[in-house]
């Protein structure tokens, strides 16, 4: 690892030096193309959000994709009722690795104001790997913009190699996930195990 210093100091004569994992990092976190993908009112904040005034393109994220093969990242925006949710999955499993998920809103973390209705999903984390949660009803265009940085910093952070490398560069792990189907009483599997655990109660 070179000094800080010297790294500072080379900056200033023009030279950079870093690393093959920060500069693959680096080009991956600049370029996040969402998918354009929407599901209730949050999605007119996410729109706002790339609009003029707000202007995500200065995050690199503003090429909104029209197909989940060229997107790498699905923003749930909105409320995911039982009878959308296995859409969703789909989606994402044909979406490319490596893959994110952002959770928009109160309804896509927890079902919001709707969480006590019969057919909406209780949040998206039940079946996806939700990487960033935006609280709010609906929340605002900055709060999608933080969420976007949040992403990207989590990406520049990523190890290429060793135990703790991100999904898409482990192959004993799969991409995929189950695509729930909609059973007599309710969605079947009413969650994905291998990502959501409910919480433990302590009575």
């Amino acid at each position: 690892m070179i000094e800080e210093g010297l790294k500072s100091e080379l900056q200033k004569q023009g030279v950079y030096v870093t690393t093959l994992e920060d500069l693959y990092n680096w080009g991956r976190a600049n370029s996040v193309w969402p998918l354009t993908f929407g599901l209730a009112c949050c999605a007119i904040e996410m729109m706002a959000a790339s609009m003029a005034r707000f202007d995500l393109a200065r995050f690199g994220a503003e090429v909104f994709r029209p197909s989940p093969r060229q997107a790498d990242l699905m923003i749930v925006a909105g409320t995911v009722t039982k009878k959308m949710a296995p859409l969703v999955v789909r989606i994402y499993n044909q979406m490319p690795e490596p893959k994110y998920v952002i959770a928009m809103g109160a309804c896509a973390i927890s079902g919001g104001p709707f969480k006590q209705g019969y057919n909406v999903l209780k949040g998206m984390d039940r079946y996806l790997p939700v990487d960033v949660m935006i609280p709010g009803c609906p929340p605002r265009p900055e709060a999608l913009i933080h969420a976007i940085m949040t992403l990207q910093e989590k990406i520049k952070n990523q190890k290429l190699t060793g135990p703790d490398r991100p999904r898409h560069l482990n192959a004993d792990i799969p991409g995929d996930f189950p695509v729930p189907v909609y059973g007599p009483h309710d969605l079947e599997p009413s969650k994905n195990p291998g990502v959501w655990h409910p919480p433990l109660i302590k009575r």
